[in-house]
């Protein structure tokens, strides 16, 4: 599996470019992490690469695939994006985990059971938190961890992770930083972006955004 971008041009409507024929391939495996100034497109890039934005000129390839060729769903489900700020409807945790499995577009795919929800969210240090607690209830690091596993559920064959620590302590941010890593190792591509000055262990490229170029750091 990889993930490629050729000459890619990207701007908002009425805006200067945030990205101009930047190119980069992110082979299957990769742990890449993301860098720069704030404003720089670094969300923007996660978007571009599972189509929730359109780049302007240029080509994004899933598997020397131009994206815009597939089906959006299929493209979502193998490409998964977390966003920064957790998005979690007002039921319970495990409605909320199940959720893409209601989707026409899953119809397929069996939902797994309690015993490997509880596994997961054992996994990320979710103490405290069943399957039956209101997802109102959490805090934004807890709903971040709850998005994350979500994502996972589908088994994805890359995961785009937007500031994943940013709200989390030391010790659930570790278990993240650590899950990505294990993620890339079992053969899953991880792109995420971090403003954090430390290079978490197994990262095996960095990226910088600099004069709306991709460089490798």
């Amino acid at each position: 599996m990889s993930l490629a971008l050729d000459l890619v041009t990207f701007a908002y409507p009425g805006g200067p470019a945030i990205l101009e024929d930047a190119s980069l391939i992110f082979k299957s495996g990769s742990f890449t992490l993301v860098r720069g100034p704030s404003g720089a497109g670094k969300s923007t890039l996660l978007r571009l690469l599972c189509r929730l934005e359109e780049s302007g000129s240029g080509q994004i390839l899933f598997n020397d695939t131009p994206i815009e060729k597939m089906v959006p769903a299929d493209l979502r489900r193998s490409v998964a994006y977390v966003q920064q700020v957790p998005t979690l409807l007002p039921v319970s945790v495990r409605e909320n985990l199940l959720l893409p499995f209601l989707f026409k577009a899953n119809a397929n795919i069996t939902p797994p059971p309690d015993e490997v929800l509880a596994v997961y969210l054992d996994s990320f240090l979710l103490t405290g938190v069943t399957l039956d607690t209101e997802a109102s209830t959490l805090s934004v690091g807890q709903s971040q961890r709850v998005c994350l596993i979500r994502s996972l559920l589908l088994n994805p064959a890359a995961l785009l992770m937007d500031e994943p620590t940013a709200s989390l302590d030391a010790e659930s941010a570790r278990v993240v930083l650590e899950k990505a890593a294990e993620l890339s190792r079992g053969g899953m591509t991880v792109i995420m972006i971090s403003h954090s000055e430390t290079t978490p262990d197994g990262v095996t490229q960095i990226v910088s955004i600099k004069d709306r170029r991709l460089e490798y750091a």
